[in-house]
């Protein structure tokens, strides 16, 4: 493209329009389903825990408020602003990873949780969104530099964060869900920009190292992977919760039991409003129900991915990338869990599971998604309309979604 054409093209993709209120819609109704399935579990809830009938729900309604807030706020700012918010956002994250083990709430042998006044606050969920903010403007620096592929000044900080969130978030607070999350949101940014499959391989191996470590020197751990080996070789101990979820899933048939019907959630299935949601959920509505989540799901994965093609911005692009990573990744690992094809994890179904912290920072995370299609292009972004290729990365430019960095759109 010559420079001439250069302002045309930036204008054309860089001008604000109309932001995709699908995306929105997607949300409200994914919002609304977790809320309805709460409220319809919230009596057995309650009296396992000798509180209100409506104390789960009304807490539920809170935290969804608490997520429109934190939509509205992220989806006001400024993308190219959050550049200015990495190092203290780096800093609340790193500082709450040391309160949380000094001063957080000892569960099951895991230090995962903050208690503030009558609310818990889950670091993880920050961690991962601080995440994806870093790495965008990180990995975007690399690639003006034409170096994503650099081993000192690209990989190593990689390595380096993924050591840190493995011993923090892995090791200390004993949560290897989010830990793999977060692998996987590495994996596809990286992958985004171009990073040379031999070494997506070897750190990918590296992890695997890792978490073979981690297992291996976890009794629980080794018992939950036993366990998914052989879900039925002993439901009354070790096997309980994984045999409990598939008899709540099985139960619900085609059309469910009902909102008022079920008893998973009178203290049989263990962290039925958090973890083990979507077994509660396939009790309540049934194949059928487990087919519109799934394609409300699916729908709203593609259509961010559809905003990821008409993004020309790397930056925002990458943030996107991260975001769908960590959506899609998490909703499949909760539910594969469910349903006998992963081990348990203890890691929460976007949207619909019960709790505060995940709620607001995935709400939080589509904030962002709505911001940035505010500026995509009419039609997909091609090589063409994007300046600054090369030869070298030619190679790699299909793997980027169709596109790379350009400058001229990254200041809005």
């Amino acid at each position: 493209m010559d420079s001439a054409r250069r302002p045309l093209v930036a204008k054309k993709i860089g001008r604000r329009h109309k932001p995709d209120y699908i995306v929105v819609l997607l949300t409200v109704i994914l919002l609304a389903i977790g809320l309805v399935t709460v409220y319809a579990i919230s009596p057995g809830l309650s009296a396992q825990q000798d509180v209100g009938e409506n104390y789960y729900v009304i807490k539920q309604i809170i935290a969804v408020m608490l997520g429109v807030g934190a939509f509205v706020v992220t989806s006001n700012i400024p993308i190219s602003s959050w550049k200015r918010f990495e190092k203290p956002l780096i800093i609340t994250a790193a500082t709450s990873a040391v309160i949380v083990r000094l001063f957080g709430e000892q569960v099951n042998g895991a230090y995962r949780w903050i208690q503030l006044g009558g609310l818990s606050f889950q670091v993880a969920e920050l961690i991962k969104f601080v995440l994806i903010i870093w790495l965008a403007g990180f990995l975007t620096a690399r690639l003006k530099n034409k170096q994503p592929g650099d081993s000192q000044l690209t990989l190593k900080p990689i390595f380096i964060a993924l050591g840190l969130i493995g011993f923090v978030v892995g090791f200390l607070q004993s949560d290897l869900g989010s830990t793999g999350v977060m692998v996987m949101i590495v994996a596809s940014m990286i992958f985004a920009v171009g990073m040379p499959v031999k070494r997506i391989l070897i750190l990918g191996g590296i992890i695997a190292i890792g978490t073979i470590l981690l297992i291996s020197t976890s009794a629980y751990r080794r018992d939950r992977l036993t366990t998914f080996l052989n879900p039925t070789r002993d439901c009354q101990n070790e096997g309980y919760q994984a045999c409990q979820a598939l008899i709540a899933v099985g139960s619900g048939g085609i059309t469910g039991l009902g909102l008022g019907q079920g008893v998973q959630a009178y203290g049989y299935l263990p962290e039925a409003a958090n973890d083990s949601i979507f077994a509660i959920y396939a009790e309540k509505f049934g194949f059928i129900g487990v087919c519109v989540l799934l394609g409300l799901l699916v729908a709203l994965f593609a259509r961010i991915k559809n905003i990821i093609n008409r993004t020309a911005d790397m930056y925002s692009r990458l943030i996107l990338v991260g975001i769908l990573a960590w959506l899609s990744v998490q909703s499949f690992i909760n539910i594969g869990a469910m349903i006998g094809l992963l081990p348990l994890k203890g890691i929460t179904l976007p949207f619909i599971s019960y709790g505060g912290t995940s709620l607001v920072f995935i709400t939080g995370a589509i904030g962002l998604v709505f911001q940035i299609s505010r500026y995509t292009s009419y039609s997909p972004v091609t090589e063409e309309l994007i300046n600054g290729s090369n030869n070298e990365e030619d190679t790699t430019s299909r793997r980027r979604f169709r596109g790379a960095y350009n400058s001229s759109t990254s200041g809005r």
